[in-house]
């Protein structure tokens, strides 16, 4: 008898997430309410920046592991006409107090999260010592700013509503909840309400999932909504977030919060196959994805979908291009770490268009949430290398490398495809190849977005998705190391992406199908 030794698949089930169409405006987002929440913004007759801006604030209550008011992100802007996007960059930044000093090294290297030596106590990783400035309300600020028309108090409505009901106490929260415990449990206010009991908060075995309150985060949102988003930096939030960290000992200051501005730099403008790529500017992901095109130049385009040979050219394209990207750094870029981000894209009827990707960094952040508050602190100090005299050494003041790397495609003068993913440096390869799906191939949107991908995070290896016919994972397996993996809620072996299209027959959404909060909501 032959032996039996059969492989675990944990999906026996084929996922489907539908698109959205219609002939306004659209707003995509890894949580449907915060899609909803943009939507409405839409439908009041606010622009896309309202809708992306509205949809952020309703993240950070009903998606707290991946964003937040403590965290930090980038956003891609564009309207028709414009010859050059805008990037809004809101990215990581260093307090200026912090000490290397304070990050000593055990001798020994993680495993667990990222190859790097290991910090006493992790303290880069999680806790007071691990916050960077949350610059994500300055940059929601100012999108809102430049580009908004609603008032703020409107904009901020249903995240305020959603922070009150509370978060849903489904099984995905269950999950999420379950997989940082560990951790939360070390922290006071973390640990009161994300762990009831000492466990993880649990669904009912039947019925209907109720809802729980993340801290003092409604108060902190109707604060906002009154006194205006400055009051996080300048005003009675600021003072009580420098409050919170100086008892726990960490190094934000009231200065670094009154001193934190996003800034709008141009975008990185990329020719390419007949349409114009709009890149992030700053510390991204973006000069590796542009190095990864040009690399892909003379593969093959042709057919309706990729060949085989396409995906054994983007494999050695990806691990070329992370190779050039990391000599640098060595291993100062966390490669298996459990990067949480999320993406949300928008537009409205006029064409104005966003993708904006934000971020705590690790799930759940820092695991710190701020009792005063309800604030979920971001753990930036992990995008730092630990070892001293790197180039991307920890220090103040100081901005470090990042994965994000949100796009928006034009045509003619008009922003045609935006897109972007959550998922740390799996982002790339998903972003890469939905563009490729829907721009080069010509797939729609809904296809694209179920359509089975490789995961190229390194210079070395490749992950592919089980689906794959086998003449693609021929072609993949002459090319490196190849890993048949599923994509699923967890493991996430591939990024989250979300894209819209616009076109003359009107617009198009769609979310990644593996997350089970996502959607597309159209509006008008």
């Amino acid at each position: 008898m032959p032996e039996f030794a059969p492989s675990h698949l944990t999906q026996h089930w084929d996922l489907r997430k539908p698109a959205a169409r219609g002939g306004g405006g659209m707003v995509v987002s890894q949580v449907k309410s915060a899609a909803e929440a943009g939507a409405a913004m839409l439908e009041a007759g606010g622009t896309a920046a309202d809708a992306a801006v509205a949809a952020a604030f309703a993240l950070a209550a009903v998606e707290p592991w991946n964003s937040g008011l403590g965290g930090i992100g980038f956003a891609q802007v564009m309207r028709p006409g414009m010859a050059q996007a805008e990037t809004l960059d809101f990215g990581p930044v260093s307090p200026s107090g912090l000490d290397p000093a304070a990050f000593p090294l055990t001798g020994g290297m993680k495993r667990d999260l990222f190859p790097w030596p290991e910090v006493v106590g992790d303290r880069n990783v999680h806790g007071p010592l691990s916050f960077v400035i949350p610059s994500a309300v300055a940059g929601y600020a100012l999108l809102h700013e430049r580009y908004g028309r609603l008032p703020i108090r409107e904009v901020l409505a249903p995240a305020v509503a959603l922070a009150r009901r509370g978060l849903p106490q489904d099984w995905y929260t269950t999950l999420k909840v379950a997989s940082s415990a560990s951790v939360l449990r070390l922290y006071e206010e973390s640990a009161r309400v994300y762990l009831p009991s000492g466990l993880p908060p649990v669904p009912p075995y039947q019925g209907t999932p109720g809802f729980f309150t993340l801290g003092r985060l409604p108060e902190t949102l109707e604060r906002l909504q009154s006194a205006g988003l400055r009051d996080l930096y300048e005003g009675e939030i600021a003072a009580q977030i420098t409050a919170d960290v100086r008892a726990m000992g960490g190094f934000l200051t009231a200065e670094d919060l009154r001193h934190c501005r996003a800034r709008v730099l141009p975008s990185v403008t990329l020719p390419w196959r007949g349409r114009v790529l709009q890149l992030v500017n700053g510390l991204t992901a973006a000069p590796t994805l542009k190095r990864v095109l040009e690399r892909m130049a003379d593969a093959d385009w042709t057919g309706a979908e990729p060949s085989p040979a396409w995906y054994a050219s983007l494999a050695r394209a990806m691990q070329d291009a992370y190779a050039e990207r990391l000599a640098g750094l060595g291993d100062a870029e966390p490669k298996g770490a459990d990067s949480c981000t999320t993406h949300l894209t928008a537009c409205d009827r006029d064409g104005l268009t966003v993708a904006m990707t934000t971020t705590l960094l690790s799930s759940m952040g820092s695991r710190v949430m701020l009792p005063g508050t309800g604030i979920m602190m971001n753990n930036g100090v992990m995008w730092f290398d630990p070892i001293p005299g790197t180039p991307n050494a920890i220090a103040p003041n100081k901005r470090p490398l990042n994965n994000m790397c949100p796009v928006i495609a034009a045509a003619d003068g008009q922003p045609e495809i935006a897109l972007g993913a959550s998922g740390g440096r799996r982002i790339l390869a998903s972003v890469v190849q939905l563009l490729a799906f829907v721009a080069d191939f010509g797939m729609e949107a809904e296809a694209a977005a179920h359509h089975p991908r490789i995961d190229v995070s390194g210079p070395e290896g490749i992950s592919a998705d089980r689906r794959l016919p086998e003449a693609v994972l021929a072609a993949l397996r002459a090319e490196g190391t190849v890993e048949l993996v599923e994509h699923g809620v967890m493991p996430i072996n591939f990024a989250c992406p979300n894209l819209i299209r616009r076109g003359p027959a009107g617009v198009v959404g769609i979310s990644d199908a593996a997350s089970p909060w996502s959607a597309a909501v159209a509006a008008g």
